[in-house]
């Protein structure tokens, strides 16, 4: 009998942290499942740590070659069997009844995907100091539909929102087959963003559950907080994607979204394209940069009230996830 959810679970260099989070896939009251993980090139003990589980519904892959998150998940979902895809990162974890919760959800619902809030945890801290959906200032109480205009409009980069593009969903494994949808191996920064937007351009039917099931670890490293344009650049190809296709030019109100949303990255793009570098010393390539973006000072000027009320939320309020919230680098 196939197992009802495969769990997959990409890892490199993840030593410290992949116990918690295969404990946590194992340990579900939902039972009928399998937990694929991918050791992806690690030049640490992870495989170690991996290994040293014994469960009959624990899969394990080795690369010799490191593929990135998006080329490790597809090595997974090639061998998941189950009729749920379930995506866990290696440093985060399940709270015990996440699945069960989830599937409760999708059968009465009959959804294609169910995503429920992040609890955000900092690495070292014994509790959670917020949700995804607290944080986005949105009123949400029961399961809900999410479209794909909504999905867009509410992750605009830097903006207020829900940001759903940081989820970790469950999905019918037969709608990704029927769709022929994987990651984007080229997308290390905003797979999973990119994933449920093709999902949903397919019309998937999403639902999301305003209980916080997952925990989402900030830890060094594991934040796109090197580079903020690559983060921005990986996007913007996502976006501009999406642009392209007809059956999504032919939905206004998500061409709307795409557009107001890109228009938004090119800004930031801009902007960090100066500052990265004057932060980094690299004052040529600042100067290079800022001639080559004449609205630079148009925008910095546009954005210093922005700017100033981050800083005093994040210093003086203590709101992380003013800066802290972002696609991590899971490669």
């Amino acid at each position: 009998m196939n197992p009802e959810v495969s769990i997959i679970i990409p890892a490199h260099n993840t030593a410290n942290y992949i116990a918690r989070a295969i404990e946590s896939a194992l340990g579900q009251t939902l039972t009928n499942l399998e937990v694929i993980v991918v050791d992806d090139a690690s030049s640490d003990s992870t495989l170690e740590v991996i290994n040293s589980f014994v469960d009959s519904r624990l899969k394990v892959l080795v690369n010799q070659k490191n593929l990135g998150v998006s080329g490790a998940r597809n090595q997974a979902l090639k061998e998941a069997q189950g009729k749920w895809i379930a995506v866990l990162d290696s440093d985060d974890w399940y709270a015990p009844d996440r699945l069960e919760k989830l599937l409760q959800v999708a059968t009465a619902e009959n959804a294609d995907i169910v995503i429920d809030d992040l609890h955000f945890i900092q690495s070292g801290d014994t509790s959670p100091w917020s949700t995804l959906l607290r944080q986005s200032g949105e009123q949400i109480h029961t399961p809900c539909q999410i479209n794909a205009p909504y999905f867009v409009a509410t992750g605009i980069y830097g903006q207020p929102g829900l940001h759903l593009g940081l989820s970790k969903p469950i999905i019918k494994r037969e709608f990704l087959l029927k769709h022929e949808i994987q990651y984007d191996e080229n997308m290390q920064v905003v797979e999973d963003f990119h994933l449920l937007l093709q999902c949903l351009v397919k019309e998937a039917y999403l639902i999301f559950v305003p209980q916080a099931y997952y925990f989402y670890l900030s830890r060094p490293g594991s934040l796109v907080t090197q580079s903020k344009v690559r983060h921005i650049n990986q996007f913007i190809v996502s976006l501009n994607y999406f642009l392209q296709q007809d059956i999504v030019q032919s939905n206004s109100k998500l061409v709307h979204s795409l557009s107001k949303s890109l228009a938004v990255l090119e800004k930031n793009r801009a902007y960090y394209s100066v500052v990265e570098p004057l932060k980094q010393k690299r004052v040529l390539t600042a100067l290079f940069e800022f001639i080559r973006n004449p609205y630079f000072l148009v925008h910095f000027i546009s954005q210093l009230k922005l700017i100033l009320k981050r800083r005093f939320r994040y210093y003086v309020l203590g709101d992380k996830l003013v800066y802290e919230i972002s696609y991590r680098n899971n490669s």
